[in-house]
């Protein structure tokens, strides 16, 4: 193929993909600048992470040494991109609201304004968790070490932030921020769940909690944890309902557990072994754990012999 060709078949595949994006699919739409920017909302929560944790995360390209001035040029710098995005995501409100411009900017700089109010409470339960992780953790060597090495304290960091976002009624922000903290430490907490003090996340790697769960103060949870929905089958038909577990306070889920169903309560002080599969309540102050599994083994003269796993593991309740 000569160069003249090759430029006529790339001309045919733009003129292609051209005509393709002139459909009715919402995919088609190709107005960038009217939507939040994914990297800058990452930008901000970077940035949070230097209001929150001061001594840890900085702008290395800013070199205030008077802590009110730094965090003066911090709020600032935060505030406007954040209201630049918020403005954006209005936009995309579920209650598809028709307000002008300047009221949707006006509206914009409230909920801005009253999410930095929110943040000192949002530092009290973050020390609150990362008190919990440091004490439920042998490994740990100190608090410092919790703060710039364990994903968990990241992840549920950026959700609490996240929270109160999507308290203020924010679309679309708050779950790219959960996302992006989903990306960095492989732990998925809808902004829209409701967790108290304490909250401890151990490993963390595949947790995933969905958008009405309700969890308790002084929760512990391991890796490989669901707290989801029993079906979403019903798709938008659900969307304000209860589809997610409650979580009561001084619980412990273990390992590879799957807790589901908007219906299911987990009562306080209890226990959740590792790969349980819960699907309606368990009473306070109950150890759940699963029923002697089998393990099967190949022997040399290719036989499958069983064994039972000791010590078995049950249903059974300490009241």
């Amino acid at each position: 193929m000569n160069d003249a060709d090759k430029t006529s078949e790339i001309a045919e595949l733009v003129q292609i993909l051209t005509d393709d994006l002139k459909g009715d699919k919402t995919i088609d739409d190709a107005d960038f600048y009217s939507k939040p920017d994914k990297l800058e909302v990452h930008s901000v929560v970077d940035a949070l992470f230097g209001i929150v944790y001061p001594g840890y995360y900085k702008d290395r390209n800013i070199k205030i040494y008077n802590r009110e001035h730094s965090i003066a040029v911090a709020v600032e710098n935060i505030f406007y991109h954040l209201n630049k995005l918020v403005v954006k995501s209005l936009e995309y409100s579920r209650s598809k609201e028709n307000i002008t411009d300047d009221a949707r900017k006006a509206k914009s700089f409230r909920i801005c304004s009253n999410f930095f109010r929110a943040i000192p409470g949002v530092r009290r339960l973050i020390e609150s968790d990362l008190k919990a992780t440091f004490d439920g953790d042998p490994a740990a060597g100190s608090l410092e070490e919790v703060i710039l090495a364990y994903p968990g304290l990241v992840a549920t960091t950026v959700y609490r932030l996240a929270h109160e976002l999507y308290a203020l009624d924010v679309p679309i922000i708050p779950r790219l921020m959960s996302e992006y903290a989903h990306t960095k430490t492989g732990i998925d907490i809808h902004p829209g769940a409701k967790i108290g003090e304490g909250f401890f996340i151990d490993h963390g790697t595949g947790i995933v909690i969905g958008e009405t769960a309700v969890i308790g103060r002084h929760v512990k949870i391991y890796q490989g944890v669901t707290i989801g929905s029993m079906s979403t089958k019903g798709g938008q038909k659900l969307s304000g309902f209860k589809r997610h577990p409650t979580i009561g306070d001084n619980v412990t889920i273990y390992a590879g557990s799957s807790i589901l169903g908007g219906d299911t309560l987990i009562g306080n002080n209890t226990v959740i072994g590792g790969n349980t599969f819960i699907t309606s309540s368990v009473p306070a102050n109950t150890k759940v754990r699963v029923k002697n599994p089998e393990m099967e083994y190949l022997s040399a003269d290719h036989k499958w012999q069983v064994e039972e796993v000791k010590p078995g593991y049950e249903w059974f309740y300490v009241i």
